[in-house]
């Protein structure tokens, strides 16, 4: 396919699909400095939304793919170019062009799934509620305190099935009411929304939002930062408000109320790995590292680049669905970062990046050295 060229045409179809604020930019180079893509590969944001402003945007780029929408060149922005919203507008008119490079490729299937399954790993809706199995998990009734909403992460993956079996068995050691509602669930709709296919996210939040609201749901408990932020930014743009909570900023209050008891703890030290979705667009800093310093037997540290200043794991911005090739993978410096600095568990609180971390792990030949934890289930190993 041929460049989009006429300047309208781009501007237009920007305009109509979310994106404005790239006329703002003046080129002052910030958003290249911190983008993490730069310890790897060359990508300049800059240039994209240079392009963009004279109609020159070349739809079947790779680089329109390479954000994680981490959300580092935004905050450092002078200028409020809103580089995530300008670069989903552009996939958007990619998107509607039906124009997918080789990385991007594997959003087209992961549409479909999400069409037909409501989740994105292509598995049977019928299959949601299969992690809580045995567990003595109810179905969500009106009157209980929380809608658990785990994810589809949490509720397909082997290994995340682990994180969602651990929140539940810390719910129910601090007595808290809780509930699933198992198929009636369906994927959030943030990273397809962020990969471009805005059908497919209102199609989602539709569903979600009418499957709350016939339940009679009004606090909802997660543990991915991606539905925390879509359900409490995002779904209000419907007319939905619901009360969202992230299981790392509900842990502290079941602490320090004594409804979580604790053991004998084994002498560990870990390190906290900030989410973007729970640090950077959130503001969620201290509850998980309060947590942590409740924990017997655990000692703290910090990496480098923590806090506001967290190194994305690399799988946001739909990205946790395309290949990246060993050498640019953002979650191998994440983990030699928690090594170097003397942790032997690396914690976080978000299934990609645990997803993320994983593969690392392995692939670099260090499942000797570091373990990744999810926050619920050190939590878990304590009690």
């Amino acid at each position: 396919m041929e460049n989009l060229a006429d300047y309208q045409e781009i501007v237009d179809l920007i305009r109509a699909n979310g994106g404005e604020a790239f006329k703002r930019c003046f080129q002052c180079g910030l958003c290249d400095a911190v983008c993490p893509w730069n310890r790897f590969r060359a990508f300049s944001m800059r240039r994209i939304v240079r392009e963009a402003a004279f109609g020159l945007t070349d739809i079947e780029s790779e680089d329109l793919w390479r954000c994680t929408t981490c959300g580092r060149c935004p905050a450092q922005c002078p200028r409020d170019v809103r580089q995530i919203d300008s670069g989903t507008a552009l996939r958007r008119i990619a998107t509607e062009y039906g124009v997918f490079p080789p990385t991007a490729r594997p959003v087209r299937g992961v549409r479909g799934s999400l069409m037909a399954e409501g989740n994105p790993l292509n598995e049977p809706r019928r299959k949601r509620a299969d992690w809580a199995e045995g567990l003595g998990v109810p179905a969500f009734a009106e009157g209980m305190e929380f809608l658990y909403f785990p994810g589809c992460y949490l509720c397909y993956d082997p290994r995340l099935k682990k994180v969602a079996r651990a929140t539940a068995a810390v719910l129910q050691a601090a007595g808290v009411a809780f509930g699933i509602l198992g198929e009636r669930e369906s994927c959030c709709g943030e990273s397809i929304r962020k990969a471009g296919d805005e059908e497919a996210f209102k199609r989602l939040a539709r569903e979600n939002i009418k499957a709350f609201i016939d339940h009679g749901v009004r606090k909802i408990l997660v543990s991915s930062p991606h539905c925390y932020h879509t359900f409490k930014n995002e779904y209000p743009e419907f007319k939905a408000a619901f009360e969202v909570v992230h299981i790392a900023q509900l842990l502290p209050g079941l602490v320090a109320a004594g409804r979580l008891a604790f053991g004998d703890g084994r002498a560990r030290t870990v390190a906290f790995h900030d989410p973007c979705y729970l640090g950077r667009h959130n503001g969620i800093f201290a509850e998980p590292r309060a947590v942590l310093s409740r924990l017997p037997g655990i000692r703290t540290v910090e990496m480098a680049e923590t806090q506001a200043d967290s190194l994305c794991c690399g799988g946001g911005g739909g990205r946790i669905w395309m290949e990246t090739p060993r050498g640019e993978r953002f979650a191998d410096l994440r983990l030699t970062q928690a090594i170097e600095a003397g942790a032997e568990v690396l914690v976080t609180a978000c299934p990609y990046c645990i997803a993320n971390f994983e593969d690392s792990r392995l692939t670099l030949g260090l499942a000797e050295k570091i373990e990744i934890r999810d926050l619920t289930e050190l939590v878990q190993d304590t009690l």
